[in-house]
């Protein structure tokens, strides 16, 4: 293999340096100067500056290095006889089912104690992060699946909550009772919504969803009446059994357990979904609609049905999110949620249940845990997120392909052969 530094010229070099001088220039405002309010003093962190060009000189020429290795892998991959060769650590594990179900229930063990093994706060951060791990497979099945592009997706997980909230307020309903309604509204609304726009496609698609969740929010925070506006609901029960009384940290346990049985039943059914006929339905028109409907697929069926499906999944965890927050207003689903979910998906790897739900962990649980950088975590974290778009673009578990191959028999008995 060569190397890396023998790759490296001297136009490179003062190329990093042109770059560091510029994010040294760009970032001087951020970086240098600190005014303390207190005191009326401005504070000049000069160090800071010079580690920012520290760290883009030397960050150009790994980037440099990385491209390079992506380029010469392309080019590989194209020769017949290299890509023929090429075997993922993915398809080396579906080829060996025991090791995938006992890893499976290993996780699955580890996730039932977690709330045992770790403390209320932690278990709440995970509350969260499974929420999210459910709306994204749940929007999964309309972009990975069906290749429909939805940017106001957040709303069906608003109606959820608000279904829950209000059907208690005004009606006294439980969390048990609202749970399934929560669902079952939310897929109501996402019927009402594919079937007007079941002739876009695209970037059309994706303004008239967006323009839906915006007429959602603004109808929330003007109908007080109903939802009480921007004030939002309080005092949501959280959920219990059989009437017991539970304190704070039994009932986040219990909201745990929900949630973690809710992931588990939504990794199951899709997983039959993408196998079903079905599924395979959605494969079909996000591949290419015309030919799927020349095959004799009724693509209206196939994305209301993708449209049902899905936003059923949002409707049941917004039931859960106002349960764990026990207050809820329009605030919490604006235009920027529905972007978050869908870069789980993106980043994951659309189409992949194992990517969708490393996505959405990944980017639920990494800015929480970069709390300690909590002046540069976003940075970080957008630094990780374009890195990874550009050096794994179809997403960090790209999904896999299935393929059908028919092998003759080529000895004497040749059964079913002819």
């Amino acid at each position: 293999m060569q190397n890396p530094l023998k790759q490296i010229t001297p136009k490179d070099i003062k190329r990093s340096l042109l770059m560091a001088l510029w994010f040294m220039f760009l970032t001087f405002p951020i970086m240098v100067i600190k005014v303390n309010t207190i005191t009326d003093t401005v504070e000049w962190r000069w160090i800071n500056m010079f580690i920012v060009g520290a760290a883009t000189f030397i960050f150009s020429h790994v980037w440099k290095v990385l491209i390079d290795r992506k380029e010469g892998r392309m080019a590989a991959a194209e020769e017949p006889e290299k890509k023929a060769e090429k075997v993922t650590l993915r398809e080396r594990l579906e080829e060996k089912p025991a090791i995938v179900k006992t890893g499976s229930l290993v996780i699955l063990g580890l996730a039932v104690l977690f709330p045992i093994m770790t403390g209320m706060y932690q278990t709440s951060i995970m509350i969260t992060a499974l929420l999210y791990v459910v709306l994204a497979l749940g929007l999964n099945i309309i972009v990975g699946l069906g290749g429909l592009l939805v940017l106001g997706y957040i709303v069906f997980y608003g109606v959820g909550a608000y279904t829950y909230a209000i059907l208690n307020y005004h009606f006294g309903l439980n969390f048990w009772l609202a749970l399934p309604l929560g669902g079952i509204f939310a897929m109501a609304l996402g019927i009402l919504i594919a079937i007007p726009v079941l002739r876009l496609r695209g970037d059309y698609l994706a303004i008239v969803t967006l323009a839906f969740g915006e007429i959602f929010r603004i109808v929330m925070e003007n109908w007080n009446a109903l939802s009480f506006g921007p004030s939002g609901i309080a005092n949501i029960p959280r959920p219990t059994i059989f009437g017991l009384d539970f304190n704070l940290k039994q009932s986040t346990n219990l909201t745990y357990y929900i949630i973690l049985v809710f992931v588990v039943l939504t990794i199951f059914i899709v997983r039959r979904l993408e196998d079903s006929r079905l599924g395979r339905a959605w494969v079909a028109m996000r591949e290419d609609e015309i030919a799927g409907e020349s095959m004799g697929i009724d693509m209206g069926k196939t994305k209301l049905a993708a449209f049902a499906l899905s936003t059923f999944w949002a409707g049941v965890a917004g039931v859960i999110f106002a349960g764990k927050t026990t207050f809820i207003n329009p605030a919490s689903f604006t235009m920027w949620e529905s972007i978050l979910v869908l870069c789980m998906v993106v980043l994951g790897g659309m189409g992949s249940i194992p990517g969708v739900i490393t996505g959405a962990l990944i980017i639920t649980l990494l800015p929480e845990y970069l709390r300690a950088f909590s002046e540069y975590r976003m940075l970080i974290f957008g630094a990780i997120l374009v890195i990874m778009m550009v050096f794994k673009p179809e997403g960090m578990i790209p999904a896999i392909r299935q393929k059908y191959e028919f092998k003759l028999n080529t000895g004497k008995n040749r059964k079913g052969v002819k």
